[in-house]
């Protein structure tokens, strides 16, 4: 596809900004797509290290936009805001035919207002819809005045962004149903669960430093109580690398020992092993929930935005139990997520139970409600892109 206007010789002109880990890999994913669909693909932005790989040159480390809480963006909010009006100056001095924003909705789409205000020809779309199901759903309808298509990562997100009047929306698939072949065992790596000599359970306490904290001291609790009834138990423990050493120190004095491995290829191996875990709300559950891991889910939210509860619009805080229309696994909030109420929520997973078979058989329907027919998920976001471009510069140059 050529770039804008009449000067076809300048290449297709993409300006990505992502802010964190998931985003710089869904980034990467559409960069390579785009080269292969629009031949000539320029690429400028913000990224990370597979980004960097593919040729873009970040225009400065992703980490300083991807913060989460109150508690850690109101110390950044100056530097925030400069990075944010930075950026926008950026994709309006490059004049792109498309700004792709992934994710951090907070910082990204305050960029799309600033470039929609001051130029209505770069057309503006966000990857990953934001939680507008879960809580704040005028968010929605904010995002239609800058953004002119969402790239949706969840099989039931375009239907909640039309009911709320948010912007056309499509589900173009989550990366991670192309790699469910990494993700479930392989002929000997799960005994089943009343041959097995000891039964092994993920524990899998949060990806940041904030979640962590929280939740390290009631998860290795709860592990005790479960191994006190449950018999022979191998307890492993993915840590991301840059918190593994405070996760080791963590876990000196829990009574069950885990085994601590490192990054996303001992993560997968682990759960492939896996006959239950207990888990930290996020994208892990829908890994495990993929890889046939029952589960329990807990999470404690920061004190500093407790509020929030009170507008939380969702049925569940679990992906896997958004995406399947129930709430298949159990999840325990805030004060809910005693040790003792953990305990008690997982010993029933680690035999053959009603409890477990339930999980499983919800787990079954995940590949007919997430699969796409005849293409991948960075495929199906480059053609939505490719498409919305084409279709803006048509409206504009009608005046439509």
């Amino acid at each position: 596809m050529p770039g804008r206007g009449a000067a076809a010789a300048r290449p297709f002109t993409v300006f990505i900004v992502a802010g964190e880990e998931s985003g710089d890999q869904l980034g990467a994913g559409l960069m390579k797509a785009l080269a292969d669909r629009a031949g000539r693909v320029r690429f400028l932005g913000v990224g990370g290290n597979r980004m960097a790989a593919l040729g873009l040159k970040s225009l400065y480390p992703m980490q300083e936009i991807g913060l989460h809480g109150i508690a850690t963006v109101i110390p950044q909010l100056g530097r925030l805001i400069r990075r944010q009006r930075q950026t926008a100056q950026a994709v309006i001095a490059a004049r792109p035919d498309v700004l792709v924003t992934i994710d951090c909705p907070s910082f990204n789409i305050g960029v799309s207002r600033r470039v929609r205000a001051a130029d209505p020809s770069i057309t503006n779309i966000h990857y990953v819809l934001p939680s507008v199901w879960a809580w704040r759903p005028g968010r929605a309808a904010k995002m239609a005045r800058s953004i002119d298509h969402v790239l949706a990562i969840l099989p039931f997100e375009p239907e909640v962004s039309r009911e709320l009047g948010g912007p056309p929306c499509t589900y173009v698939g989550h990366l991670l149903i192309e790699r469910v072949g990494e993700l479930r065992p392989r002929p000997g790596e799960r005994p089943p669960i009343e041959a097995a000599t000891k039964r092994t359970l993920v524990v899998l306490p949060g990806s940041r430093r904030s979640e962590i904290g929280r939740l390290l001291e009631p998860f290795g609790k709860a592990v005790a109580l479960v191994a006190a009834q449950s018999g022979p138990l191998e307890v492993v423990l993915p840590a991301v690398r840059h918190l593994a050493a405070e996760v080791r120190a963590g876990v000196a004095r829990w009574p069950v020992q885990p085994t601590i491995v490192e990054g996303e290829e001992a993560k997968f191996a682990a759960f492939r092993r896996a006959h239950a875990a207990l888990a930290a709300s996020g994208t892990v559950t829908l890994e495990l929930a993929l890889a046939g891991v029952p589960m329990v889910v807990a999470y404690r939210i920061d004190l500093l935005v407790q509020w929030v509860r009170l507008v939380f619009r969702a049925k569940s805080i679990v992906l896997s139990n958004l995406v399947l229309g129930e709430n298949a696994i159990p999840e325990l909030i805030d004060w809910q997520s005693t040790p003792k109420r953990l305990a008690a929520a997982l010993l029933p997973l680690l035999e053959e139970t009603p409890e477990r078979a339930a999980q499983l058989a919800a787990f079954a329907r995940l590949d007919s409600l997430m699969t796409l027919e005849g293409t991948t998920p960075s495929a199906r976001a480059a053609e939505v892109v490719v498409e919305t471009v084409a279709a803006r510069q048509r409206r504009l140059e009608t005046g439509t």
